[in-house]
């Protein structure tokens, strides 16, 4: 359900991928008011600490903080407010349900331009134990070093 070709990303939430087991993941729009838009294309937005929350069966996008618009006036946005995901009904129940029986979380793992309309793709993930960090660590130090012995052997 990942965007394909043709969308520009403008931010990858890498925190979400070492702190989560992503298993499924979802496109969705976000309901976005006057300056807001400008803000996000401008890539003055931060969603290391946001989350999904379902709440009187809609989705919403807690925690992301996109900043007041530069050339904005009085009517400019608030900066934390939550903001409606837009998604089919049917994909709330089914994400309600694998929220609430399996214990998964509602992180947001990228945000990106389709068609000049902003999306932001959730990932429906389980929380790592801090072993599997250490563990995810330590492989990719591996992958480094072999890389920089593959790099010296061909000088």
């Amino acid at each position: 359900m990942a965007a394909g070709g043709g969308a520009k990303t403008l931010a990858v939430n890498r925190r979400a991928r070492f702190n989560y087991e992503i298993d499924e993941q979802l496109e969705c729009g976000i309901e976005l008011r006057g300056t807001e838009v400008k803000s996000v294309k401008a890539g003055k937005f931060s969603f290391s600490d946001a989350y999904g929350r379902i709440r009187d069966d809609e989705l919403y996008l807690v925690g992301f903080h996109i900043t007041p618009y530069e050339h904005g006036n009085i009517h400019n946005h608030e900066p934390d407010r939550e903001r409606r995901l837009l998604v089919h009904r049917q994909e709330i129940k089914w994400l309600k349900r694998k929220v609430d029986e399996r214990g998964f979380t509602l992180v947001p793992l990228r945000v990106y331009l389709k068609q000049g309309l902003v999306k932001l793709e959730m990932g429906l993930g389980r929380g790592k134990k801090t072993v599997d960090k250490r563990q995810v660590i330590k492989n990719r130090d591996l992958d480094r070093e072999a890389e920089r012995e593959i790099r010296q052997r061909h000088r």
